[in-house]
């Protein structure tokens, strides 16, 4: 018998409205209505705690609206009737776990529609070999560079079996004043590496990362291999399959020889093992949240590593650090088996000590992975011998005069109009991005929702306010009608981006300015951080607030560190970004100086 409209929302509310009519049953449909009445909201039983006006009044402050009187009043009587209810695929009785890879149901797609991907063809064109012989010193071959060591590689002067015990060495050597490992793979390291050998030995030569040591920061799946998320609850966690970019590195031929450290669930620089510190200045921490692939790359302990980002954690490591970091558009990078913080802002991509090293290990790692649904088909357009003259690269005047801008970064424009290329002046509105926010929050908490509400949570190392412990319990009294205001303007913000790029092929900004920070992750653009220079510093610099008792160190005399700019790119263009970071690294000329405490 087909059923009335009540009885099949009554059957079906769950799946249909998403728990919106959840308190309806069978039971509790009247049947003295007459055929075909219309379902009511608010007319299922009391759930949940008792409220009172006082509730409301109280809970008016967190989300700053107001009621009159007769609203709460209102609302007093009916909440358990109404929205009580729809807590409960949380609070039970019919409760439904959302397990760790389920990716909610909307996506952001950083391509706005009636636009194209700016690279139409995929060509990957490396820069010519170069003759230099094998140096003597162990040190020198571990500080060279992906695109030299994979020549060396090649031409079988240097062995992956030989180069994976020199980076071993220097890890088990360094790592302890560092903390930027939280598990070295030796065994795992020395087989791959004889593998490689053996095949490159027999004429089977993978390409340009076949038997070149890496490692990934510990939030990226390893079969077998502990990934910990650097967070206490997940210490002995041992996953049983790779990660997309794990596979992809695996068959490229590339050699795992250390899980690196980040900040608990992907913040800042501290984990269950301490505090990953910055080999230029070890008063201070590396910055997070990818302080390991930081720290390890700068160090020499690594051919390159793996990082990821969500809101600056490749972008200010790779600062601090004085390494080149490329966070990937959006969507090019698979995310299977990485640890989830953000879905519509997680990125993963290379950290290196060099442009070119990047966009190789970039090439190796894009592509689609059903196992994550933002991932898409993408092209990359580099070579390394493209001319930069007549590109337009767009920078904001005011913020090349402020704080925290350099004269590295002023020095950089001037260096890039030498190069030829057209310098543009750009704006952008006024708005309130930091509004954006929200949705990092809310996603983040609903992403460690059983950790906050199981109070696993409480045992992260860090519980000051601006840890996660703190802000996920607190995203829970977030607005969810703000979340969704908050992802209209996040479009608007696109629309404005690429108003922007419109007019420019790079942007030059300051690598830590807040607003492009914000904008770019939330927008989806690719960024190229680089070592640009050196500046002084004359106290120890932190990602978290400050704190009066524990004051940083200041120093009597200022310690020099390098400093980065970055550069933003259009939607799927990093081919273009290595380019022009490309000519800016040889320009320059200061990649290649080490860390003295790390330099032999």
């Amino acid at each position: 018998m087909p059923q009335s409209r009540r009885q099949f929302l009554a059957a079906t509310s769950l799946s249909l409205l998403g728990g919106m009519a959840t308190y309806l049953t069978h039971a509790q449909v009247s049947t003295d209505m007459p055929p075909g009445s219309p379902s009511a909201f608010g007319t299922g039983p009391d759930v949940g705690p008792e409220v009172t006006t006082t509730t409301f009044a109280e809970a008016e402050k967190l989300v700053q609206v107001s009621m009159t009187a007769p609203d709460r009043a209102m609302a007093e009587g009916n909440w358990r009737k109404s929205m009580a209810p729809l807590y409960e695929r949380r609070v039970g009785p019919r409760k439904v776990a959302l397990e760790s890879p389920l990716a909610p149901a909307t996506k952001w797609n950083p391509i706005l529609p009636g636009e194209k991907p700016a690279a139409q063809r995929d060509r990957f064109i490396r820069s010519s070999a170069d003759s230099r012989p094998l140096p003597g010193r162990d040190e020198d071959i571990a500080f060279a560079p992906v695109t030299q060591l994979s020549r060396w590689i090649e031409s079988r002067q240097l062995t992956s079996e030989r180069l994976t015990r020199i980076y071993l060495a220097r890890l088990e050597r360094f790592n302890p004043q560092l903390r930027c490992a939280i598990t070295i793979t030796r065994d795992h390291a020395l087989q791959q590496a004889k593998q490689a050998d053996a095949e490159i030995a027999a004429g089977h030569y993978r390409g340009p990362l076949h038997g070149v040591p890496w490692g990934t920061k510990d939030l990226v799946d390893t079969a077998g291999i502990p990934t910990t998320y650097g967070a206490e609850p997940f210490r002995n966690r041992v996953p049983k399959e790779d990660a997309a970019v794990v596979r992809r590195l695996n068959d490229a031929g590339a050699v795992l020889v250390a899980k690196l450290s980040l900040g608990a669930l992907a913040l800042n620089d501290i984990w269950f093992g301490g505090q990953t510190m910055n080999p230029w200045l070890l008063e201070e921490g590396a910055s997070g949240s990818s302080a390991g692939p930081g720290a390890a790359t700068a160090a020499g302990l690594v051919g390159f590593s793996i990082g990821s980002e969500t809101g600056g954690s490749i972008i200010s490591p790779s600062m601090r650090c004085g390494i080149t970091g490329l966070r990937p558009t959006y969507g090019r990078v698979p995310r299977t088996g990485a640890m989830t913080l953000c879905w519509s802002l997680d990125k993963l991509g290379p950290m290196t000590r060099t442009v070119e090293d990047a966009l190789l290990v970039l090439h190796a790692i894009s592509g689609p992975d059903p196992g994550d649904v933002a991932s898409v088909p993408s092209q990359l357009d580099f070579d390394s011998a493209a001319a930069v003259a007549g590109l337009r690269v767009g920078y904001f005047p005011a913020w090349m005069k402020d704080k925290p801008a350099t004269d590295v970064d002023r020095h950089a424009l001037q260096v890039l109009q030498q190069l030829g290329t057209v310098p543009v002046e750009v704006s952008i509105p006024d708005w309130p991005y930091g509004s954006l926010s929200l949705i990092l929050f809310a996603e983040g908490a609903a992403a460690f929702e059983e950790l906050t509400l199981s109070h696993e949570v409480d045992q992260l190392k860090m519980q000051v306010p601006d840890a996660w412990p703190n802000l996920f319990r607190q995203a829970r009294f977030l607005s969810a009608v703000d979340f969704v205001q908050a992802d209209r303007f996040r479009r608007k913000v696109a629309i404005e981006m690429a108003r922007v790029f419109s007019q420019v092929d790079v942007l030059l900004v300051p690598s830590l300015r807040d607003e492009m920070l914000t904008i770019t992750n939330f927008t989806g653009h690719p960024s190229l951080t680089l070592r640009a220079g050196f500046v002084e510093v004359s106290r120890a610099r932190t990602d978290w607030a400050p704190d009066p008792n524990h004051p940083l160190p200041t120093f009597p005399t200022p310690r020099r560190v390098p400093h980065g700019v970055t550069l933003i790119g259009r939607l799927f263009d990093e081919g273009t970004l290595g380019s022009v970071g490309l000519a800016m690294e040889r320009s320059l000329g200061v990649v290649s100086e080490r860390p003295p405490g790390f330099a032999t």
